[in-house]
């Protein structure tokens, strides 16, 4: 099992967790990723890391796709793969309807189609194997509509890629989204994976696997565990619950909210269900205490490092292939690395 690290939004504070991936390099971590929504870009922090380090790998968790057209984020991959000497994980997403329409302003559309039309066209891109043309539902290139100029021709690339395909990971959480991740990406990145409860995520992953003809080894499963180290059980349970109360409860609207839809599926709906109450009527504090000790053992690494590290026995069980560790504590990571192999 790989081991990576995750920065989530930390465009305004790269100078503080710099000291965190210089150290991630040095003791082999596999990968750092970086995450955007509304607010600091990804592809800014991912080129900064990659400047200051040597080996490990850089990734987008993820790189919004309604924010950029895809031949757009396909310039950006190579570029990033260049100057990264061959490092990029490209990690993709929607994202959800308030950001989409609300802050890109654009429409939600259909995702899934949206999404599968996307990524053959970044695919396309980044190959440079001939021009690039796609006629979609979706996507049109070049572009021919009724208020087209009429001069628009396939064009390639000028970058020559440095690779001719970089991996591709896909963000879901939906049963839907997460088939299609199985069908058509490299890998998947889900977060608040729970590895006692992985058939409930696996179900809908091995039915886009088995529609695509692929081999299950032939994707990797890049979850993202948080982490919080430190001799009082609680207080480090305590650390992360507002976190998750921010994804259950914030993260969408009281109808359409995928991560609460998740705790559903795990079997904490009346904890979910109060955590969403709290939090959209602005009890932030009451949001927090109200997700359950059981849920955050579940899906976090907390308490001792000798706790933690007889956690990740199930991990090891799992069929992830990269942990991902959500943390910025550097004391932790050597430990964690040798336990996992």
């Amino acid at each position: 099992m790989d081991l990576g690290l995750n920065l989530g939004y930390s465009g305004s504070s790269i100078g503080e967790v710099l000291p965190l991936v210089t150290h991630a390099d040095r003791v082999g971590l596999d990968s750092v990723w970086a995450a955007e929504a509304y607010g600091s870009d990804v592809v800014t922090v991912l080129s900064y890391l990659a400047a200051r380090t040597e080996r490990i790998k850089v990734g987008s968790a993820v790189m919004q796709m309604p924010a950029r057209t895809p031949a757009n984020t396909a310039m950006t991959a190579m570029t990033l793969d260049h100057l990264s000497g061959g490092r990029l994980l490209l990690g993709l997403g929607l994202s959800g309807p308030q950001v989409v329409e609300g802050w890109h302003g654009v429409p939600y559309g259909k995702p899934l189609g949206r999404t599968r039309e996307y990524v053959e066209i970044v695919r396309k891109a980044i190959a440079r194997e001939e021009p690039l043309s796609h006629e979609g539902t979706h996507y049109e290139i070049p572009y021919r509509g009724a208020d087209a100029t009429g001069l628009g021709k396939p064009l390639k690339s000028i970058l020559h890629p440095l690779r001719p395909t970089i991996p591709i990971y896909l963000a879901a959480v939906g049963p839907r989204n997460t088939a299609l991740a199985a069908e058509i990406a490299d890998g998947w990145l889900p977060i608040f994976y729970s590895p006692e409860r992985e058939a409930i995520l696996t179900e809908h992953l091995d039915a886009g696997l088995a529609a695509a003809g692929r081999d299950p080894a032939d994707l990797d499963i890049a979850a993202t565990v948080y982490a919080a180290a430190g001799d009082d059980v609680q207080a480090c349970r305590d650390r992360l619950k507002p976190m998750l109360a921010l994804y259950v409860g914030g993260m969408g609207s009281r109808d359409k909210n995928f991560y609460k839809d998740l705790m559903v599926r795990y079997g904490y709906e009346a904890a979910a269900q109060r955590i969403q109450d709290h939090y959209l009527a602005g009890h932030k504090a009451e949001a927090a205490a109200a997700v359950p000790d059981e849920l955050v053992d579940e899906i976090a690494l907390v308490g001792p490092l000798d706790r933690i590290v007889d956690r990740l026995a199930a991990w090891r069980e799992s069929r992830v292939g990269t942990l991902i560790l959500g943390t910025q504590q550097p004391e932790i990571l050597e430990p964690i690395r040798d336990a996992l192999g």
